[in-house]
């Protein structure tokens, strides 16, 4: 997918090819942690897989910019460590520790609530005015929450494991807590894949000492890792992490934004149809409903908040993941990838 500037618009087929990249690979990646950490250490995983993703990103920005590359200041590292440590160890990190435990459909219907937290602590700690539209979604999105996670509540049939169903609400929270300071404090390089390379170098720097804090690599023993779990993370960290994040890039400047920002209510479709498929997950009525819901109010809150972006938010760049995607944008809400 090209990258650089085009000397004119580009065909339509073109775009959706980019959509359907975001749509089906971004979905895809619960799916593919889901089979990562059935032999790989979940912060062993994720911290490799995001120092390879940043390492390249930010190698090949050198050499792309020869001469003229800039390396972030030192005001620049620290804001990156920052997003990196909410977006990739917050993020990512819980994503992967909770699906040991948690479905990979139920755990990509919890993340996707990440634009409800965006709106709920943006008016909260940055006194941003939501319209009603957007307060609609905040009560929908965990009217859907409530009827996914409530058996786990009260003990119920169907009830999840309350360690890795708490690790994944916590995902979204810290996703959205980066994704706001990101776009509202932070000081970030200007070149879109060093900023990206930035945050998730660090943040893959947090998670190695989150497997540390763990026993995770005192433990670890890459014989023990399965092939299986061992192409999953390949396709995570190639894929998931370096293709879709630089389609998502190049879609940023060609596509309009509520296209793009369809992905955030696709995706958790995606993930539960290949966790029902691949892992033969159940699908009971109660997933399907919530899942309705949820992705109800991820479309209300992504037109809302879409109203109130101005043009100018568009340029500034920041990571997707992504639990799938990686980092995140100002622009169009993403989440843990």
């Amino acid at each position: 997918m090209p990258t650089g500037s085009t000397t004119g618009p580009p065909e339509r087929s073109t775009v959706w090819l980019g959509m359907l990249v975001l749509y089906v690979v971004w979905g895809s990646t619960y799916l593919g942690i889901a089979i990562a950490v059935t032999t790989f250490p979940p912060f062993v995983m994720a911290a490799i897989r995001f120092l390879t993703a940043g390492g390249v990103l930010l190698g090949w920005s050198m050499l792309r910019s020869g001469r003229s590359f800039e390396w972030p200041t030192r005001r620049e590292w620290r804001d990156s460590a920052i997003v990196g440590a909410l977006l990739i160890g917050g993020g990512m990190g819980m994503v992967a520790w909770g699906e040991q435990t948690i479905p990979s459909g139920i755990a990509a219907l919890l993340i996707a609530t990440m634009p409800v937290w965006v709106a709920v602590l943006g008016g909260v700690f940055l006194g941003e005015r939501l319209p009603r539209l957007a307060v609609a979604g905040i009560v929908v999105g965990f009217i859907g929450v409530a009827i996914l996670v409530g058996p786990s509540a009260v003990g119920g049939d169907g009830a999840l494991d309350p360690a890795g169903l708490a690790a994944i609400i916590v995902s979204p929270l810290a996703w959205a807590s980066g994704s706001l300071f990101s776009s509202h404090r932070a000081m970030l390089p200007r070149r879109p894949l060093v900023s990206t390379g930035a945050q998730m170098v660090t943040g893959g720097l947090v998670l190695v000492v989150m497997g540390v804090f763990t026993g995770e690599w005192q433990t670890f023993d890459p014989t023990a890792i399965s092939a299986e779990s061992f192409l999953a993370f390949v396709y995570l960290t190639v894929i998931g992490s370096l293709v879709a994040y630089t389609t998502y890039s190049w879609l940023l400047g060609v596509a309009p934004l509520p296209l793009i920002s369809t992905y955030a209510y696709v995706n958790p479709v995606v993930a539960v149809i290949l966790g029902w498929i691949i892992l033969q997950e159940p699908i009971d009525a109660r997933t399907l409903l919530a899942g309705i819901v949820i992705v109800a109010a991820v479309a209300l809150i992504v037109t809302a908040r879409g109203r109130m972006w101005r043009p100018a938010a568009r340029t500034e760049p920041v990571v997707t993941p992504l639990p799938g995607s990686s980092v995140s944008q100002p622009a169009a809400v993403s989440g843990p990838r």
